[in-house]
Parts: structure tokens; C-alpha cells; sequence
């Protein structure tokens, strides 16, 4: 997810726990051969293994519309030895789609399948190629036919977000709709789309029929959700995590935001995820509240953190570690 779910994010997150892999924020591809170093800087656990220090994978998203420019793209991309690539055909931004990429290509089931399958030739058969679809643009007419288009492309596993574009992420999503796409292909389905707590996750698998779910906002607005749900599926009670599990990772986050982002926009990233955490947390929202105002990033590491902050400090890599701190 563009602007939310990037690297620092993705790193803390996934310390957490409960998380098989993570995919990457899009890589827009507009008609160049990008250098090595753009795929790294939205990616940079490329340089760890592609792994999160936690250990958890992670697969490049690519964002284009021309299948030649694509494939040149995927096949760098490729070399630098990622879990996979991933191709976006789900965002409903409208710079995206104004540029023919993203949920617009859902109109022609057959451009998708020449964009899979150019991909597809240019990574390595190890590699597996994935791609993210919803159910259409303007109306999930086309949603069978998108799905077996990108499976007769070459891709090993689809993500449908149950919704079209013209829905973009209003409630309810269609998550039932999901399971006639997973009956019209032979590759393995996720489910995706408005699940925020274990009980959503639990109805979006019974009414799609997938096993797998993609969790994005949900996650991000309850870090634990991931965990609550293996919690139930080994038939465990409670689950997930507490504001005193996850308050160690907050300062985590700052210091990574400080080693990627600039000084004006650490505060926002800070309160971005904050007002996502208020959705679970009542003390999220009373942070949030507090920090609201201010925008100088010494005054909100003062105001959440205390004396106690030290930059420098090596983060934990996982949450036991992190409370253990």
C-alpha cells in the first residue's frame, strides 16, 4: 500500500510475528529500465536476503501497462534475487489508472495475459510471478475472465481484493464474489479486502473459500491480527497482542522513519499509523491526540518517547526481544 505499508512498517510489523510474507509497495514502471538502486530503495530488504530483519519475506511489486518495458524491469528485478515478483493490477488510484495502469487494465483480460506472460518469461522459473487483481473496474463482470487470463500468463498466485475499482475501499467487500474467481482457476487464491479483525478474517475466508488472506489496513490498525488468527486456526484462545506489547515497537518505528525519511514528514508517518492503531487502541487514540498538533519531530519524539530515546539505538528484531528491552 503506497505511503502506508513501506519499509519501517513493514520491519516492525513483521517483528510481531504471524506473517508468512509481506509484498512490497508498487514500483511504477513507465517506460525505462530502472537502475538496481530504485528497486532497493522501495525494497530495501533486498539487500538482507529479501527479508525483513525478522526474517519475514518479501516480494517487489511492479506497476506498469506495457508488457516488453515490464519484463525488462522484472527480469532486473530478478536478479537481485527476490521471493518472487508481484504485479499490481488492483490500485484504483486515478494517476495510476489515467496511465493505463493498475485496476484500468482489468478492462482487457487479453493485455493482461501478454503482461504475465512477458514477466513470466523474463524471471526464472524458481521465482515465482504473482499478481494482485480486484474484481474489476467499473463492475466485476470481467473477474473470471481477468483470472484466467493472468493464469494462462504463467502466474503462480492471484490476490483478489473483493472489490472493483469504481468501489475503491468502501465497505462492504464482496468477499463471497471471490470464490467464484477461485473456482475459475487451477493457481491458488488469497483473499483480500476490509478485513479488520479475526472475526472478519474468519467470514472473508468462509464466503470466499481461500485459506490464505491478505491482510493490509487490518494489520496495520491491529499488528497482532495475523497472530489472533493462527492463535484460533491452533485452537487456541486469545491471540493477537496488547497495547503493552506493542508500545516497545513504537519507538522502534520512530528510528527507522528517522533513518529513511526526512525531518518534515517523520511526525505524519508517526501519526499516519497512529490514527490506523486508534481503530484497536484507546491508547493510540490518546496519543494521537496528543501528538496531533505538532509537526517538529524533536517535540513529538519528546512528547511520545520521554528522555529515553536514543537514536542510535540497534532496533530489537522481534517482539519478544523488543520486551525484553
Amino acid at each position: 500500500m503506497e505511503g502506508l505499508l513501506d519499509a519501517p512498517l513493514r520491519d516492525v510489523l513483521t517483528r510481531v510475528g504471524g506473517v508468512d510474507r509481506a509484498v512490497g509497495e508498487f514500483i511504477r514502471v513507465t517506460g525505462t529500465l530502472l537502475p538496481e538502486r530504485v528497486f532497493l530503495r522501495v525494497v530495501p530488504e533486498l539487500a538482507n536476503g529479501g527479508r525483513t530483519p525478522a526474517g519475514t519475506p518479501v516480494r517487489p511489486q511492479l506497476l506498469g501497462s506495457d508488457p516488453a518495458c515490464l519484463a525488462d524491469n522484472a527480469a532486473r528485478l530478478a536478479s537481485l534475487s527476490p521471493h518472487g515478483v508481484d504485479l499490481n493490477f488492483g490500485c484504483p488510484a486515478k494517476v495510476v489508472n489515467r496511465h493505463g495502469g493498475g485496476a484500468m487494465l482489468l478492462q482487457w483480460p487479453d493485455q493482461l495475459e501478454r503482461i504475465v506472460g512477458a514477466v513470466r518469461r523474463a524471471v526464472p522459473a524458481h521465482r515465482p510471478v504473482s499478481a494482485k487483481m480486484r474484481l474489476g473496474f467499473d463492475d466485476d463482470a470481467l473477474a473470471e475472465d481477468c483470472a484466467r487470463a493472468l493464469q494462462a500468463g504463467g502466474a503462480d498466485e492471484l490476490v483478489v481484493h473483493a472489490r472493483t475499482k469504481a468501489q475503491g475501499y468502501r465497505p462492504p467487500a464482496h468477499w463471497a464474489r471471490i470464490a467464484a474467481v477461485r473456482e475459475a482457476v487451477r493457481i491458488p487464491v488469497v483473499a483480500n479486502g476490509e478485513v479488520w479483525t479475526l472475526a472478519e478474517a474468519l467470514r472473508a475466508r468462509a464466503e470466499s473459500g481461500c485459506d490464505d488472506l491478505m491482510l493490509g489496513r487490518g494489520m496495520v490498525a491491529d499488528p497482532g491480527l495475523a497472530l489472533a488468527l493462527r492463535a484460533h486456526d491452533a485452537g487456541q484462545g486469545g491471540g493477537g497482542i496488547q497495547w503493552a506489547d506493542l508500545q516497545p515497537l513504537l519507538p522502534v518505528f520512530w528510528r527507522l522513519v528517522e533513518r529513511r525519511v526526512v525531518p518534515r514528514h517523520r511526525a505524519g508517518r508517526l501519526k499516519q499509523w497512529l490514527n490506523l492503531l486508534r481503530r484497536r487502541f484507546a491508547e493510540a487514540e490518546a496519543l494521537y491526540q496528543a501528538l496531533r498538533p505538532h509537526n517538529d519531530p524533536q517535540l513529538v519524539a519528546r512528547l511520545c518517547f520521554g528522555a529515553g530515546l536514543a537514536a542510535d539505538d540497534a532496533p530489537p528484531r522481534s517482539l519478544p526481544e523488543a520486551l525484553a528491552a
